[in-house]
């Protein structure tokens, strides 16, 4: 399925039930709050696909839209203040792009809505409740898939049938991360094949 797609459709969703404005006031122009942790030139593939994908969807910034821009540049410390000032904005959602920006966003508000671009893990972060019923304002993408971990490793035994090793990295402590991930044999088995 086309990223983009399935990034925009949430915001596109949630875009068309911002309420239209009677004919005697001015246009209610729909606001976007996005927030990141990182530096913009860190991410501006990805912010000029979002901008590519809003006006695929008919919004262009500054014309039908706008776009509160907020970035903490390194200094997560900044997130909370930053996802405070796009609620006193009083933004239609805000967009996040990662756990910290997410979490700030999270406890800045309960009624504006949240799209997360993604998270490894929605449920173990505490931002959703289950990513079946997510319930409260957060939605959004989630790469966590740990019943198709197994059916990885089988795969790659397949295309290498001569591995007899897999080591995965990464950090215990992060939600979503491959040692908290223990579903199939394999993975309990330290990621080992006997051969």
């Amino acid at each position: 399925m086309n990223k983009k797609i399935v990034v925009f459709l949430p915001i596109t969703l949630i875009l068309a039930l911002v309420p239209p404005a009677d004919a005697q006031q001015a246009k209610k122009v729909p606001r976007i709050g996005f927030l990141s942790g990182v530096f913009p030139s860190s991410i501006s593939a990805r912010v000029e696909a979002f901008r590519q994908g809003l006006r695929e969807l008919g919004y262009v910034e500054e014309k039908n839209i706008v776009i509160e821009w907020r970035y903490g540049e390194e200094k997560l410390d900044r997130l909370p203040a930053l996802a405070a000032e796009l609620v006193r904005l009083k933004v239609d959602v805000i967009v996040t792009g990662a756990s910290p920006p997410t979490r700030s966003a999270k406890q800045a508000t309960s009624t504006i809505p949240i799209v997360m671009a993604f998270d490894d893990d929605p449920v173990g972060s505490g931002f959703v409740v289950s990513l079946a019923r997510p319930g409260g304002n957060i939605t959004g993408l989630s790469a966590l898939s740990p019943e198709i971990s197994g059916k990885q490793l089988e795969l790659l035994k397949e295309i290498a049938p001569k591995l007899s090793h897999v080591a995965v990295f990464g950090n215990a402590t992060q939600p979503g991360s491959p040692q908290g991930r223990s579903t199939s044999p394999q993975m309990r088995s330290g990621f080992s094949f006997n051969t």
